[in-house]
């Protein structure tokens, strides 16, 4: 079990008594996880114990432990000693362990400053709106946790260009149904065949990767329509997306069946970086060769990307 003492704490947490799960918060040193390879952030309610400790055993590639929607206002509270407990309780991770607060301004300050000590891998910002709100969370984040922005509102969407301030701001996640909100759109508007979404996906992906944050499609509240899932990721895919949020461990296991780099690709990108790097030995970065046609150094600087 992940976390210790369960029962104990979930009785404390039953009975909002906060002195009593204070007792077994403590702040252990961790190993930041630098991983940037993950596609399937896998959203977790912070305030549920059980699934917290189901955290070791999941699929997904890394967890976002959200304090943000679907926690009530008085459970915040139990749900930041139960994210801090289990960044003690992984010392060590595989999985990126993500912390999404909230709002700055709405509690979210004062949980980074708390977390600080625990040392997630990464903090999460919602309703980031300007290069100075990031640099005001990165000021609290201190120089070790990466800090993830959530990008959901006019403002954030018209300032993407300018919202990696530095390198340790490393992700983007497209937040549709509050930029859709925010912007008097219809969520009736998000459907896989609207060239609108198409735009909004390709924009987002294309501004992200110039400015050298990686960006993550959207949540589909949808999780028990594996087909409408699957199409979105088939879509996605096509596009150049390579992570895409999750709230189900189901949907966390589609995430890396269709954006997994599929064996025939790899085979051919280890072909060509072969095939290319040995003709560059002979000073020759352009040829062409009997199996893929013209080969030169963009092709082979793909390949590399593809593998990485």
């Amino acid at each position: 079990m992940l976390i210790r003492d369960a029962n104990i704490i979930q009785e404390a947490i039953d009975s909002q008594n906060l002195d009593v799960l204070d007792e077994f918060v403590f702040a252990k040193k961790r190993t930041i996880n630098r991983r940037s390879d993950f596609r399937s952030p896998l959203m977790l309610s912070a305030h549920n114990l059980k699934h917290l400790n189901k955290i070791p055993d999941l699929a997904a590639d890394a967890i976002v432990l959200n304090l943000e929607d679907g926690v009530s206002a008085a459970m915040k509270p139990y749900a930041l000693r139960l994210v801090m407990l289990t960044l003690s309780a992984l010392a060590e991770s595989d999985k990126k362990i993500i912390v999404r607060v909230n709002p700055l301004d709405e509690g979210g300050e004062d949980e980074i400053a708390l977390l600080r000590g625990f040392m997630p891998d990464a903090i999460r910002v919602p309703k980031i709106k300007t290069p100075a709100d990031v640099r005001r969370a990165l000021d609290l984040c201190g120089g070790e946790t990466e800090l993830h922005l959530s990008i959901e509102t006019r403002e954030a969407w018209l300032n993407l260009a300018e919202l990696k301030v530095n390198k340790q701001v490393t992700t983007f996640y497209l937040g549709i149904l509050d930029l859709f909100a925010d912007m008097g759109l219809s969520q009736e508007l998000i459907k896989v065949d609207n060239p609108l979404l198409h735009h909004i996906l390709g924009h987002f992906l294309l501004m992200s990767k110039a400015v050298g944050a990686k960006p993550v499609s959207f949540v589909y509240q949808e999780y028990k329509d594996d087909e409408g899932f699957q199409a979105w990721l088939e879509l996605e895919k096509k596009i150049g997306y390579e992570a895409k949020g999750c709230i189900s461990p189901k949907q966390a296991q589609q995430v890396q069946s269709i954006f997994g780099v599929d064996e025939n690709e790899r085979l051919r990108a280890e072909y060509i970086i072969r095939r290319f790097e040995e003709e560059r030995a002979g000073g020759v970065t352009g040829f062409s060769d009997e199996k893929y046609g013209f080969i030169d150094e963009p092709i082979y600087k793909g390949a590399l990307a593809l593998l990485k």
